[in-house]
């Protein structure tokens, strides 16, 4: 799944550290996020989007399949 959190942290002058610290989680944490190898949990994914006081959808691009599209 891509992700703004990369962009979004870089705006507001935070380096992976200090935002791992804010939203309670490791550094490698935030860079297995920021390079997509790790997909957050449903309650990181809303402690990240309360952080940057914006909605789910708009930080986390979800790209449906086909096989997921009704027809």
């Amino acid at each position: 799944m891509e992700n703004r959190v990369e962009l979004l942290r870089r705006q507001l002058g935070l380096n992976q550290e200090d935002f791992a610290r804010a939203i309670r989680v490791s550094r490698q944490t935030v860079s297995s996020i920021e390079t997509g190898k790790y997909n957050p949990s449903l309650e990181l994914a809303f402690t990240i989007s309360d952080f940057f006081g914006m909605q789910i959808e708009d930080i986390f691009i979800h790209e449906r399949s086909d096989k997921h599209e009704k027809k």
